[in-house]
């Protein structure tokens, strides 16, 4: 059952750093890139209008409409404001905005080894699935939960005092010998929860941003720059197109 136990702790572990990965890549994605592909959507629709208008045939004014469609509306008050408060207060980008200050891009993609090492090391004593009672879930579970936070934003500091924290706090009751019966109990519920992972870690991967980062799990700062320079050449290619139409 400890082998089961360590196993699922290092599993968890693993999913959710690539969960973090994720996370931070997709906003990064979309802070980077997500205006280079509303522009390439709004120069489609423009073609179709322009070639609809040359044309007048159903075909094209139906492509028109679709390309038109496509193109994503103004975003209500709920959609630009549900991303600025967070538990720490205003984020980043709502203070800048607010301020007058540049926004400022995410430090990096992926948290640092050092951080993760200490993730690593701080889930394996905390987990909750190493608690037999319930109190003690409930401390480990609120503890874990500041932890991922911390990870979350590669915050090193805080993790270390969290370290702190743990070393410091009270002991766990000494286990007491469990009958055949629960045994096989917790060994069933693990292989469930591990299968809840499995499902959760293919979610990730299948994922467009989880196959992205596949593609450059060591740089994917620099699949970011591709993507971008394969954009801007057919955003400029849209471009002269249009011209080509409207002339």
């Amino acid at each position: 059952m400890r082998v089961a136990e360590q196993a699922l702790i290092e599993f968890e572990i693993a999913v959710e750093t690539f969960r973090v990965e994720v996370d931070n890549f997709s906003r990064l994605h979309h802070q980077k890139l997500g205006p280079m592909y509303a522009r390439l959507d709004e120069l489609d629709a423009r073609i179709a209008e322009a070639r609809a208008a040359r044309t007048g045939d159903p075909e094209d004014l139906r492509r028109a409409q679709e390309a038109r469609a496509a193109v994503l509306p103004m975003p209500g008050v709920d959609e630009l404001f549900h991303d600025w408060i967070d538990s720490d207060g205003l984020s980043p980008e709502a203070a800048a905005m607010l301020t007058d200050r540049p926004v400022q891009p995410p430090k990096r993609v992926r948290p640092s080894e050092e951080v993760r090492r200490l993730y690593r090391e701080l889930a394996r004593k905390a987990h909750p699935d190493l608690a037999r009672e319930e109190d003690e879930r409930k401390r480990r579970e609120e503890f874990i939960t500041r932890v991922n936070a911390a990870y979350a934003r590669g915050d090193e500091a805080l993790l270390r005092e969290l370290s702190a924290e743990w070393e410091a706090g009270p002991l766990p009751a000494e286990e007491r010998l469990s009958e055949s019966e629960e045994l096989y109990a917790r060994l069933e519920w693990l292989a469930e929860r591990k299968d809840m992972l499995s499902a959760l870690a293919r979610e990730l991967e299948d994922s467009a941003i989880g196959a992205m980062l596949r593609m450059a799990p060591d740089d994917p700062d620099r699949l970011l720059e591709e993507i971008a320079e394969q954009l801007l050449t057919q955003v400029s290619e849209r471009e002269n197109e249009l011209a080509g139409l409207v002339q």
